[in-house]
């Protein structure tokens, strides 16, 4: 399936973010979290890339088992990160080869260590060129790009952003994934914006479970997104009990899950952090189960 064809009247896109494991045993636990997630019948999945691809070939392994054990639609991520055109080339031809049908194409983060995205000689410097070098050049691909409801750390306004954002779909995005965010009404407004500037590609909202405090803050840190007060509080009141957050945190994700759906979004994407638990029972409590 491709990322086109996922959303659209009568169709809801539910679709699932991996992350490479670093050895065989975690990618032989990550296959049995996936076997759990199958059964809520998934539009599609996708496979994060390390900065530089540095990832390149799990990210491969990955989606590729994905692919051949569970017949479900995949995406490899694909950032400009380190990379020279020649090399993205490149990269496309492999996944094509491996039977990938959808490429999530991001610019991607600075490196560790670095504070500013810096091209490499004969690279791309935005994700909308490197969209326009797949829908020119890879026309079988469907593509997905990033969308930021409470603005990409570097853009200097809420507006560029939204302009950059508009780049991406123009120069062919098929649909919009956003980051992770904590508060639906940043969501709703940053949608009213995004359609008031006729950006036609499905706007599909981006859901990360809580499951541990200091893991979600050091991920928010890096994101910019914000945790509501409340929530917080509520996490640290659990202290060390595990369960306890863990149970807030499904509890908060349910409730976000359930409201979106009812102001009809075209589908959800979840970062799974490579575990089934939390968002099995997120959509079991929204009823998107099988």
């Amino acid at each position: 399936m491709k990322i086109s064809e996922a959303y659209g009247p009568e169709k809801f896109g539910l679709s699932f973010e991996l992350f490479p494991p670093k050895s065989q045993q975690g990618e032989d636990a990550l296959i049995k979290h996936v076997a759990q997630l199958m059964v809520y019948r998934p539009s599609y999945i996708t496979c994060t890339y390390g900065a530089g691809g540095s990832t390149r070939d799990k990210t491969l392994d990955v989606v590729d088992r994905v692919h051949q054990q569970f017949g479900v639609a995949v995406a490899s991520h694909l950032t400009c990160v380190g990379s020279t055109v020649d090399s993205l080339r490149e990269y496309l031809v492999l996944a094509a080869r491996r039977g990938v049908e959808n490429i999530v194409a991001l610019r991607g983060d600075p490196p560790r260590g670095e504070t500013e995205f810096k091209p490499v000689a004969g690279g791309f410097s935005y994700a909308n060129e490197l969209v326009g070098l797949i829908r020119a050049e890879f026309p079988q691909f469907g593509i997905a790009v990033a969308g930021y409801p409470e603005k990409h750390l570097e853009a200097p306004s809420p507006e560029v952003d939204l302009d950059n954002l508009k780049r991406k779909v123009e120069s062919g995005a098929d649909a919009v994934i956003t980051q992770l965010f904590y508060d639906n009404d940043d969501f709703y407004r940053f949608r009213d914006r995004y359609t008031a500037a006729g950006i036609p590609a499905p706007l599909v909202p981006g859901l990360l479970p809580v499951t541990n405090l200091a893991q979600i803050q050091r991920i928010t840190s890096l994101c910019g997104a914000k945790l509501p007060a409340n929530f917080i509080q509520a996490l640290e009141a659990a202290g060390e009990d595990d369960q306890a957050a863990f149970d807030i945190g499904v509890e908060f994700a349910s409730q976000q899950a359930q409201d979106l759906v009812a102001h009809d979004i075209p589908g959800l994407h979840f970062y799974v952090l490579n575990k089934s638990q939390a968002t099995s029972r997120v959509l079991d409590a929204v009823g998107l189960n099988r």
